[in-house]
């Protein structure tokens, strides 16, 4: 059994001893599996002494019933691999983890329950997350250091005063955990307000809190609903994310490291969100819907200490020469900082085979016929894209298609010549001409990622509430489920010259070679907007409107020899040929 943490008299204590936590969150599941331990010591080189990460459901558990802990979702050998490098560990499992991940780690298939309410007492969502946690809590007891492992902490729910003020939501997962054998520290974390931590707390467990500026001010409120719980930030918001259309966040390292050293200087205990912000690979960034709809872009950068490709920044250097002077240290006295990855320029790879989408669709879904327009999520579909199809009847001058709720972004094609874009946050009905023989209508409908933040969390995708022309509702639809798990069962034919560049979904592949492995960046300049995948594996998502104007590829994606290349682009590709390069561009 190892030394248990403790809150007792405004202090940390470990086992006998006092400790100031230094943390820095690094998630497992926004980084490949063979740079964990890079990350993991790079950490430990910058004298911090913890390793915090979420634990997102929608990942663990992808279809209901179906659970994966393997791969990139091996949390376990996660968690083992800190152990090992001698790094205690914070885990917060709660069921609902926001970190612009896809709908806040909550699984889109809640989302086929219409009745659901998610985030309280609602016996089916509790249903849910109680078969969740019968799976994932075991895995993690092993890991506490009540049984030799390296846990110290729990999260019990996620930011919840932010959202809601079902305390008795809280006592039940608190009580879920501990039933499980969950016998580490409990704690909460919210904003430093007094709704927030009136909403989100729970009696007789430990209260934290988040911010980024301010620590003076953000502790009094604290102090002022908790006179005996040690000072922590558990979000130290050292930088930001970004989203599409907006431009790209940073944050002065002198300003952080001076923020850093305030909350030292007060004895406090911080975890810095992030150190190391990885890539939201695949279909997994989420998004915001305050004003309006605003999704996450695919890095997850965050202008953290270490860049997303790993490497150390100046940030990084300044927080780690803060920590020496804070603890009397020489940088010296740390462990050494590991090498930078190798970067590769692998050169121009022109694309050799295409397969447009639209005519693809019998081999790349099974139809499904609906009378109205209905979401991926009561199709049973999560993530990707989803096409709707009907016979619109003529002749018609002049109407107006109105497509209610999109759910986010609308392709529109009338006997499959395109028609123009409907985007969630700029709405509009496009005006068609319909032959006297009637016209097939296609609509290709993007999902960019569920809210993961605030009250319109619960948030389904594709068309929501119908299509009409004026105020005639369209009925009698086939509909495309396309999730894309694997874009390549398409049928490619070969791509000789040019292709006719009409606005269409297309498929495109290709092939380079690589004699030394190392990571890579993949310019897209002359795309439009699209998916990326290597060897098979989703990068996620390009869009020429920025900020992101690179994806990161891993070394350990590619291997020695030939390589594959998928791009699946919604609009045009210029001349069809993407570049390697040795440099990431954010905007």
């Amino acid at each position: 059994m190892q030394p248990q943490l403790k809150a007792i008299n405004q202090q940390f204590v470990l086992g006998d001893e006092p400790i100031q936590i230094l943390s820095g969150a690094v998630h497992y599941f926004r980084i490949v599996p063979e740079y964990w331990e890079d990350r993991l010591m790079k950490l430990k080189a910058c004298g911090f002494n913890t390793v915090e990460t979420y634990i997102p459901w929608n990942l663990h558990e992808p279809k209901e019933g179906q659970f994966t802990f393997d791969g990139i979702a091996d949390l376990e050998g996660f968690v083992q691999k800190a152990g090992h490098l001698g790094l205690h560990v914070i885990l917060r499992p709660s069921p609902y983890i926001c970190a612009e991940w896809e709908f806040g780690g909550l699984p889109a298939w809640l989302l086929q329950y219409p009745d659901i309410h998610l985030r309280c007492m609602d016996p089916v969502y509790l249903e849910k997350v109680d078969h969740y946690y019968d799976e994932l809590i075991p895995r993690i007891v092993p890991l506490l250091t009540s049984k030799g492992g390296p846990v110290i902490a729990i999260q019990i729910e996620n930011e919840y005063g932010s959202y809601g003020n079902d305390t008795a939501y809280l006592e039940y997962l608190k009580d879920g955990l501990s039933a499980r054998g969950v016998d580490v520290l409990l704690f909460t974390s919210d904003g430093p307000t007094d709704g927030m931590l009136q909403g989100g707390t729970v009696p007789n467990v430990l209260a934290t809190v988040n911010f980024g500026s301010r620590p003076g001010e953000a502790f009094a409120k604290l102090r002022e609903y908790r006179t005996e719980d040690p000072l922590m930030c558990m979000e130290y918001w050292n930088g930001w994310f970004d989203h599409w259309l907006k431009p790209h966040h940073t944050r002065s390292s002198e300003e952080v490291a001076q923020v850093f050293e305030e909350m030292l200087r007060l004895n406090a205990s911080v975890n810095f969100y992030m150190f190391h912000g990885g890539t939201n690979f695949g279909f997994y960034n989420g998004a915001n819907d305050q004003e309006k709809y605003e999704p996450t872009v695919t890095s997850y950068d965050y202008d953290a200490p270490l860049s997303e490709c790993g490497d150390a920044t100046a940030k990084y250097e300044a927080v780690r020469s803060a920590i020496v002077k804070h603890q009397g240290l020489e940088i010296a006295d740390l462990p050494n900082l590991p090498q930078p990855s190798v970067k590769k320029s692998y050169g121009s790879v022109r694309m050799t085979h295409y397969a447009d989408l639209l005519e693809q669709l019998p081999v790349l879904s099974e139809q499904v016929k609906r009378t109205t327009p209905v979401p991926m999520e009561l199709l049973g579909q999560s993530y990707g894209f989803i096409v709707y199809s009907t016979v619109v009847s003529g002749p018609r001058q002049g109407e107006f298609l109105h497509l209610q709720e999109v759910h986010d972004r609308a392709q529109v094609f009338l006997n499959g010549i395109y028609q123009g874009t409907v985007e969630r946050w700029n709405p509009q009905a496009l005006q068609l001409d319909i032959p006297a023989a009637g016209a097939k209508l296609e609509i290709v409908v993007e999902n960019m990622g569920r809210v993961n933040y605030g009250p319109k969390l619960k948030d389904y995708k594709g068309i929501t509430e119908g299509a009409r022309m004026n105020n005639q509702f369209l009925f009698d639809w086939s509909i495309y489920p396309l999730p894309l798990e694997n874009p390549n069962t398409a049928s490619f034919q070969a791509l000789e010259g040019a292709l006719d560049q009409q606005d269409r979904p297309t498929f495109y592949t290709g092939e380079f070679t690589v004699d030394e492995i190392g990571d890579t960046f993949i310019r897209l300049d002359g795309w439009g907007k699209g998916v990326v995948w290597i060897n098979g594996f989703n990068l996620g998502r390009y869009w020429k409107e920025g900020p992101q104007a690179t994806l990161y590829v891993p070394g350990p994606l590619l291997k020695q020899g030939r390589n594959a290349i998928t791009v699946f682009e919604l609009h045009h590709s210029g001349d069809a040929c993407v570049h390697l390069v040795d440099k990431p561009d954010l905007g």
